[in-house]
């Protein structure tokens, strides 16, 4: 049986195709100059769709800068990423997708309208043997109590906490909190595990569900937001009420 979340992300995944239109001229035009840069290996063309800091999927780094992405470019367009670019029809692989941008196939990469690229969904082998590393040294980085996990999912930041996010595996998600003085090499002020993810609409918003008694904490991730908006909010209800709501900043995601 599919959990809660894998099902969200069945129907945000299927509301893309079904939305998904032929690209227009004009836009082809500007991915087929894109698929010959990329073939041509032009680091330095490639670069030009970017906007730095460039997000890579925690906890390997964001690509701070253009310097930063030429010096990692292999590392991010490895050859099965190259090929599919290189290989991909603009009339044909590359659809577009309403507000969401134009993407490659099935999202291994969108870009924007505009001909910037807004995310790169594929993974070399590269990455993830960095990624695994990564994940090795924030186990040793935490208090021994908060050691096992499966992967880092966020550490966020509001006036008088933090707190960190890790999923444990088979969707159980674990919450810790400190005060915002703390390190998180000392023991968590709390600790509630089998948390849920829900997803919140199609527009990449979403939030963590932990329950510890009559209190509910709940972590929102905001992608899409109002100008306004701050990056995370952290919501604490007893009883169904709330008691607490407060702004957060996303230290890693």
């Amino acid at each position: 049986m599919k959990t809660y979340r894998t099902f969200l992300l069945f129907l945000i995944f299927c509301s893309l195709f079904t939305n998904a239109q032929d690209l227009k001229p004009e836009y082809q035009k500007f991915i087929s100059k894109f698929i010959l840069e990329v073939k041509n290996n032009d680091k330095e063309a490639v670069s030009k769709h970017f906007k730095f800091p460039f997000k890579r999927e925690y906890p390997i780094p964001l690509v701070k800068d253009k310097q930063d992405f030429i010096k990692r470019y292999n590392q991010i367009f490895d050859k099965v990423l190259i090929e599919k670019i290189t290989k991909s029809d603009p009339a044909i692989d590359w659809s577009e997708v309403g507000w969401r941008g134009i993407m490659l196939n099935r999202g291994d990469l969108w870009i924007d309208t505009d001909g910037k690229i807004s995310s790169i969904n594929h993974q070399s082998d590269e990455e993830l043997k960095l990624k695994k590393e990564l994940i090795a040294v924030q186990k040793k980085e935490v208090n021994a109590s908060l050691s096992k996990f499966k992967e880092p999912v966020a550490i966020l930041e509001t006036a008088k906490f933090r707190i960190r996010i890790d999923d444990l595996g088979n969707d159980n998600y674990r919450y810790a909190s400190w005060s915002v003085k703390q390190k998180m090499t000392e023991k968590p002020d709390l600790i509630i595990e089998k948390g849920v993810f829900h997803a919140d609409g199609t527009g990449g918003n979403h939030y963590y569900e932990f329950k510890k008694g009559n209190f509910t904490y709940n972590c929102y991730i905001i992608v899409l937001g109002q100008s306004d908006s701050p990056p995370a909010i952290l919501t604490v209800y007893q009883s169904g009420k709330e008691i607490l709501s407060q702004d957060a900043k996303i230290l890693r995601q």
